[in-house]
This record gives C-alpha cells, structure tokens and sequence, in this order.
C-alpha cells in the first residue's frame, strides 16, 4: 500500500533496520522471517514509523496471480487467458489442481505479509520500550494499523481456503506444532475480535484525511474488516453495528462519477475505506510503485496514446453479468466494468433479446482507446482499466499509476443494507435508503422497501470483478446455482481450493 512520499520509499529501501522478506522465502525458514531487526537501534524511537510502512509495504506488494486467483470463481468473471495458464482457467471451471503453482504462491505469500506484520508489531513494541508516552500512544496506533491489514490478508486467505492458520507472533516455527488448523468460523472470529482491539487505538478520520499516512488505516478502516468478517459469520447484527458506525459518522460519500472512481481522478476519495496504492511519483521515469495490471487488459488495442501496452487478456466479464446488467438498464456501471470488442459485440448481439445495444456498448472507450478483438476473450475488466491518456507522459505499462481498490463505501451501504434485510435492527438509516444511495449514483431509479433478492442483485451490479466479492455472497447463502453457469457445474464440495500441495508437504496437518 502506498501511504508515503518517494523519499520516506528510498528509506526504507535503505534502511538496514528493516529487511523485507522477498516472495520466494519459506514459511519453513522462521530464522529468515524472524531476522528482521539486525542492529536496529530501538532508542532511536523517531525511526518507529519505518517498522509500520515496512508492513504497509508487504501488504501493497500484490502478486499480479494472488487478486486473479482470489476473484476468478464467480458468475460475474471468466478466466479469459486460452492458451496460456490452463490450471487457471480450470480453476474458474472449479477443477483444481494442488500442485498448480498459483495456489501456493498465493497461500505462501500471504502468509510471508502476515508475518511481515507481526514482525512490525514486535519492533514497534520495542520502540516503545524507549518511548515517551506520546510515543508509546503512537506507537499503540502503529500496532492497531498491523492488526487491521493483517486481518484482512487473513480474511482473504480465509476465504479462499476456509480452516487457514492463525499467526500469533513472526515465530513460523510455532506453525510446526499445531494440533489441528482452526476453522473458518474460528479465524473470521479471531478478525472480528482483534478489530474491537485496534479500533481503541485508531485514528477517527477518513484514509483520505491522514496526513501523515495518507490513505493509511483508520478506525473506519477496521470497523468495515470487523464487518466483512461478521458477514462471513452471519452475524449481521454484529454487520449492521459496524457498518453502521461508518454511515452514521457522516465521514463518507460516494465518489460522484462512477466511471472515474476506479482511475486517476478517483484514487483516494471519500469513498475509499482501503487501498492498495501505486504512484509513479508524477514523473516519466525513474522510481515507481506499481501493481502488475497486464492480466486485466485486452491482448490488443489501439490506444489513444501511441505507444501505450495492451494486456495480458486473463480476466473476462462474463456474458452472464452483462446480459443482467442490460436487463436491468444499467448505464455508467456496464460502461465502467466492461471493455467490449466487435467480436464480444457480435457474440453479444447473435441472441435476438440483445440485438438492439446502447451507443455506449462500442470497441472505443469514452477516452479513445480501441479495445480490439483478440483470441483470448470477448471482453476485458473495465475496472482495471486506466485510459491510455491518463498515464504520465513516458510510462507505457498497463495500467501504471493506478490505485487498485479494496474496500469501498459502496460496499459498506450495501452489507449495511443486507444486514438489515437478514434481520438486524439499524440506526438511522434504512436498507432502502442505502442501497438507494448506491443506486443514484449511477441514475438507477430508486427503489421502494427493498428486499434481500434486490440487494444482493444491486450488490451484484456494483461490486463485480472486485476481489470476489460476488462469489464469497453466493457460497455465504448458498446460492449455488449461481455459479453454475456457461455450462459450469457447481456443487458445494467446490467451496474451497484445495490446500497446496507444498504447503501440505511442510505442514502435514494441512492433509489431516
């Protein structure tokens, strides 16, 4: 997550006191994971900042596979990628392979953030061993921002694998003698009870409002993971009680122009709860943080900036989400999730119901760029994409300077909501009121006294191709017809990937 300016980067980077552990080190090797201090001098207490960027750091440094692998399984996105990584596109199939290399970098690497995360908390502890109470204060901030995003690193993984382990401390080693692995319902319990420990200890403001992090976490932060896990729990008395606090703060909006939340003009805006950030510095070349974007976007194009790079082709709407979002008559939210080529067009228009399209639903985009046919796919993710004229003039890659969301306000009306529809009581604001909050920003018409079915539709509109998010709500209500879908079959043994075999081989219990 990118919080800090070039400078405090270049650092970090240099810093002896802090060495990040790299994507290819072993959970199996706890004496690299743990040797992270080195002749840290802890009385230094103004260097206590780098041990919290270092975990901001680890929690931004996204593989490009680890949000494909997570998103690919819903009804709202197909694998795309024919002809290259077949186990992916078995997987988006629900045909898994353990020993597919994807599924243990995701799992592995996580884990390598999760323990870069207590590493943090364990230097900051020894600052404040030096600090004043000011510094201690801090210091107790630090440790509730660790909590926060190693929470949601849990959660994900959680997600994806159900019964996953629960760190305690950087001590990989403890891992080795774990008697059984906790379960699903354990771990999102675990999440939720660590959020009421680090709300205590966060700042009350927006991500976008602190200034000496900006972006970084605060108490809303955790209050919408405390939420997340209790959806997961179906807790949705606990939900509608975070999310709730969210809304009732008057802190949030939504960003107004749907179409430019997920580029440029909208990194950072009151909408955003938690972000993986990506800067090139506002220069052509030199330093840059950035997120691998290839995977989403189209194999060709013509863009409107000469030289910019196409994608990889890897991640596809699916026809299923855009027949439902031209049902439903939606405008900006189509335009915005879905990059169109003549041949998706066509595909599109050979069923007599669609014959008929909306001007927007063109191989050019609104900013110029022509999305053309190509092999792999009908169709390419429009929120991952950033205009060709939106790069800084002399960077060329996909998608280069672009935040990647993870959290949204949207996202938290829209539990709030469902909460309410499960049965919670709210404050203040009604489920109708939230999901019609959503609703206007993209000119839906309002509806009246909404139901489950219509705000799991609406959450389905808004939040597709994010994570996946639409898929984790089918496996949680059992929807699982859903997913059976384009001549997929679904059953729920489907509900979790297999662990990776490599992980199995070092920790046995996996396999029990």
């Amino acid at each position: 997550m990118k919080l800090f300016t070039k400078k405090i980067i270049l650092t970090l980077m240099a810093s002896a006191g802090f060495a990040m552990v790299g994507c290819t080190d072993k959970l199996e090797e706890p004496e690299l994971n743990n040797n992270f201090a080195g002749g840290t001098d802890f009385t230094k207490t103004e260097d206590m900042k780098l041990s919290i960027i270092g975990v901001y750091e680890a929690f931004q440094s996204r593989g490009w596979e680890q949000p494909l692998l997570i998103s690919v399984r819903g009804d709202d996105v197909n694998a795309g990628g024919l002809g290259d990584q077949q186990d992916f596109a078995n997987t988006d199939l629900f045909d898994y392979n353990k020993d597919y290399w994807m599924y243990n970098s995701l799992w592995e690497n996580i884990y390598v953030d999760v323990i870069s995360a207590h590493t943090g908390m364990e230097q900051i502890e020894r600052y404040q061993e030096f600090a004043d109470e000011a510094g201690v204060a801090l210091g107790d901030q630090y440790i509730a921002e660790a909590k926060v995003l190693r929470a949601m690193m849990l959660l994900q993984i959680s997600q994806v694998w159900g019964d996953v382990f629960i760190t305690e401390s950087s001590d990989t080693g403890a891992l080795t003698s774990l008697t059984s692995v906790p379960t699903q319902q354990e771990v999102m319990q675990h999440i939720s009870d660590q959020m009421d420990e680090a709300i205590l200890h966060l700042p009350n403001m927006r991500p976008n409002e602190r200034t000496d992090l900006p972006g970084g976490v605060t108490v809303y932060t955790a209050y919408a993971v405390k939420a997340l896990a209790n959806q997961e729990l179906k807790n949705y008395q606990a939900v509608a009680d975070a999310a709730g606090k969210i809304i009732s703060s008057g802190a949030f909006s939504l960003y107004p122009d749907y179409y430019e939340l997920f580029k440029t003009p909208g990194k950072l805006s009151n909408e955003s709860i938690l972000d993986l950030q990506y800067s090139d510095f506002g220069q052509g070349e030199g330093d840059r943080e950035a997120h691998l974007y290839a995977p989403y976007g189209p194999q060709n194009w013509t863009p409107a900036v000469e030289g910019a790079s196409s994608g990889w082709g890897f991640f596809e709407p699916s026809m299923k989400f855009i027949k439902f979002m031209l049902d439903r008559g939606e405008t900006t939210r189509l335009e915005t999730s879905v990059l169109f080529t003549d041949r998706g067009i066509a595909e599109l228009q050979s069923d007599p119901n669609y014959a008929n399209l909306p001007n927007f639903v063109s191989n050019t985009t609104r900013d110029g760029d022509k999305i053309e046919d190509y092999a792999r796919a009908l169709f390419a993710s429009g929120k991952h994409y950033l205009p060709s004229n939106q790069l800084i003039p002399g960077r060329t890659e996909y998608g280069s300077n672009k935040n990647f969301p993870v959290i949204r306000y949207a996202e938290v009306l829209l539990m709030y909501a469902e909460a309410l529809a499960q049965g919670a009581s709210g404050t203040g604001m009604t489920a109708t009121q939230a999901v019609n909050q959503v609703r206007a920003r993209s000119n839906m018409p309002a509806l009246a006294g909404v139901t489950l079915d219509q705000v799991l539709e609406e959450k389905f509109a808004e939040l597709s191709m994010e994570w996946g998010k639409r898929y984790f709500d089918m496996i949680r209500l059992q929807r699982y017809s859903e997913l059976s879908y384009d001549g997929r079959t679904f059953t729920e043994a489907k509900t979790f990937l297999p662990y990776p075999q490599a992980q199995v081989d070092q920790f046995p219990i996996l396999g029990n």
